[in-house]
């Protein structure tokens, strides 16, 4: 795959590690081998998977003389925190579009990402009510800064389009160089998925490198049904793009009974994983993301979903800024 025919910034620096995690596979019976992939060390304000995305969209916006970005998420989101943190470092505007969608749990003297944003001095921060077309509120704040003669390029929530998946099919590249030259025998790859780019940029990349690696997506934000045709038709989207076969139906995998009452309601399971990776391996999972789906990985050990001996890897998308906001549930 070429991705040189794409506009990119560079805000990568290397590769994130791939490290074994042999305390919590013991503590898991240690009949499989579980290894973590740290996006949680990407390069950013406080790090994460959506960095990889940004490289692609920042590209674009740049190359079409964008100075203003808009993007949307939760409250505490994380790709409004990494937007606005790359902004800053290009020195371009960025606004932010809150969705509310747990009623009255925004606020803006709170802990985590919401002081983060004051602290990176976002441009504007509005915050509408949960089910908001989301796009037609960017959209609307594009307008006003057209008015104002600004130029802006508008990022879709988690950096979810063809364009941001690039990331992640790159990420596969990556991902296989470091097993091959590990000598390392990956039975399977768990993910968070939510607003898909990740998911399918992965399951795109790894089809793209006839890798044959099965990818377990981790509802945090869906029901099944919904999240696998999202994250499908988003990577047909990517094959287009990146001018290869399209990926099979078949090849997206998720699963949402760990998903709880809902995005970022926390789960007496994701308590266990979060406080499992911490004191086994000294490894930060965030409540919303890799805290679901890290229960999802553990249920799938324990009730021997994966074959015995297996080589299971965890990715860690990052986020560990919401901890704060959760600590009274977590201890």
């Amino acid at each position: 795959m070429n991705f040189t025919n794409f506009p990119r910034r560079r805000y990568l620096d290397g590769a994130t590690p791939l490290e074994p995690m042999p305390r919590l596979s013991k503590a898991l019976g240690g009949k499989v081998d579980l290894w973590i992939k740290r996006d949680d060390l990407l390069p950013g304000a406080a790090g994460g998977n959506k960095t990889r995305k940004l490289e692609f969209l920042i590209g674009e916006a740049v190359e079409q003389g964008a100075n203003s970005l808009i993007t949307c998420g939760a409250v505490q989101s994380n790709h409004c925190r990494l937007t606005l943190a790359w902004a800053c470092k290009e020195g371009i505007d960025c606004h932010l579009i809150l969705e509310e969608r747990v009623p009255g749990s925004y606020d803006p003297k709170a802990g985590g990402n919401n002081f983060l944003f004051q602290l990176m001095g976002a441009a504007s921060i509005r915050v509408v009510p949960g089910g908001s077309d989301m796009l037609a509120e960017m959209q609307k704040t594009a307008e006003e800064l057209k008015q104002k003669g600004k130029r802006p390029y508008i990022i879709p929530g988690g950096g979810s389009n063809a364009t941001g998946a690039l990331g992640y099919a790159l990420f596969a590249e990556e991902f296989m160089g470091q097993i091959n030259e590990g000598s390392l025998k990956v039975d399977s790859l768990v993910v968070p998925s939510g607003s898909a780019g990740t998911h399918s940029g992965v399951v795109a990349g790894l089809f793209g490198n006839n890798a044959g690696i099965p990818v377990i997506g981790m509802n945090v934000s869906r029901k099944k049904d919904a999240q696998e045709t999202l994250v499908h038709n988003l990577a047909l989207k990517l094959s287009e793009k990146l001018s290869i076969a399209a990926v099979p139906r078949e090849l997206v995998v998720c699963h949402d009974e760990y998903l709880g009452d809902g995005y970022s309601r926390p789960t007496q399971s994701m308590k266990e994983a979060v406080l499992l990776f911490a004191r086994q391996e000294g490894i930060l999972l965030d409540p919303v993301y890799s805290g679901k789906a890290a229960a999802g990985l553990l249920d799938f050990v324990r009730k021997g979903a994966f074959a015995e001996g297996s080589t299971v890897v965890f990715l860690h998308t990052g986020g560990d800024t919401a901890l704060f906001v959760y600590q009274d549930y977590l201890v």
